[in-house]
């Protein structure tokens, strides 16, 4: 029986899992909604994982007996005690008969960008966090629970900074906006009162989906918009900061590997951070994907295996690159 190795990445947003031969064809390929078990709870983290693993099992054509090994990135996953209940929601796939790891998401984006296996990742999704880890696997990362720890600029974070500058202007201690306009239309809104109104009292709601309209207003020019993209990225570069000095990385050259949605947004975002990188940590090598992060997920579940998987590492990225480009993804 052919032995066949199993990716997922769980997200804030949407799930992904991938699945691979042994010399690193990808066969199979799985979506789902999100599985943080912050917003869907370890119960909808349990469905998720089991949604898109079918999926993706379905989709090569085989059963779980074949899976030979499993790396599975989950969002939300930031600290040990958060082990077990992780690992109860993995049970019921039925993959005990193959070895598998479960690390946070972070980590099999930066497997998927750094050819050396080793460095940092930055997320900058819905949310942001960093991890990273050295040549011998020593681990550095943030604590991953955003504005209560000051670990900010992901989507929800950018969009909250626009209302607020919203609402600045509004109480006229900021200035105009082109985002006030924006986000009246997004919402729904009569006029600034009512959005305002409507998001005081949360009758009306904004998340992470609306970050496309800060970029949008930066780019026909408004300057507020243009600095919370600055800020942003000098967040984001902060929480590099922090990971690098925790592995000692800031003499050495290493990959940075950049990881989400929001980098597509605005070049100004990524040359922020890097100039903020750069203050202490001249080599860093910036990265950004070129195959999304559950690649870094089959990685792993080969590495369990003990295949040589870096090795595996391109021929990965190009049979998933070409399964994907006959996919439908998000």
């Amino acid at each position: 029986m052919s032995a066949y190795f199993l990716g997922v990445d769980i997200g804030g947003t949407k799930s992904h899992a991938l699945i691979a031969d042994a010399s690193g064809w990808a066969v199979g390929f799985g979506e789902a909604g999100p599985g943080n078990y912050e917003d869907v709870g370890y119960d909808g983290l349990a469905a998720t994982l089991a949604v898109v693993t079918q999926r993706a099992l379905a989709d090569a054509g085989i059963t779980k007996e074949q899976i030979a090994g499993a790396g599975f990135g989950i969002a939300g996953y930031d600290w040990p005690s958060q082990r077990e209940p992780h690992l109860a929601a993995i049970r019921p796939l039925g993959l005990d008969h193959a070895p598998f790891e479960l690390v946070n998401d972070t980590i099999i984006g930066l497997l998927t960008g750094a050819p050396s296996g080793w460095g940092i990742a930055v997320i900058a999704g819905t949310r942001a966090n960093c991890w990273g880890w050295d040549q011998n696997r020593r681990i550095g990362r943030l604590t991953g629970y955003g504005w209560r720890m000051a670990e900010v600029a992901g989507g929800l974070e950018l969009v909250g900074k626009a209302v607020q500058s919203v609402a600045l202007a509004w109480t006229r201690r900021g200035p105009a906006t082109r985002l006030t306009q924006a986000f009246i239309e997004w919402t729904g809104a009569r006029d600034i009162e009512d959005l305002l109104e409507g998001l005081s009292l949360e009758r009306l709601q904004v998340d992470a989906s609306a970050a496309p309209l800060v970029f949008q207003a930066a780019a026909k020019g408004d300057l507020v918009a243009q600095d919370i993209i600055l800020w942003a990225g000098r967040e984001l570069g902060s929480l590099a900061i922090g990971v690098i000095r925790q592995l000692n990385f800031e003499a050495l050259e290493f990959d940075a590997v950049l990881v989400g949605s929001l980098y597509k947004g605005s070049p100004l975002l990524v040359e922020a951070m890097r100039q903020t990188v750069y203050t202490v940590a001249p080599g860093a090598r910036f990265t950004s994907l070129s195959a999304p992060p559950v690649v870094g997920g089959v990685l792993l579940g080969m590495e369990q295996a003990g295949l040589n998987a870096p090795t595996l590492r391109e021929t990965l990225i190009q049979s998933s690159m070409e399964l994907l480009s006959t996919r439908s993804i998000s």
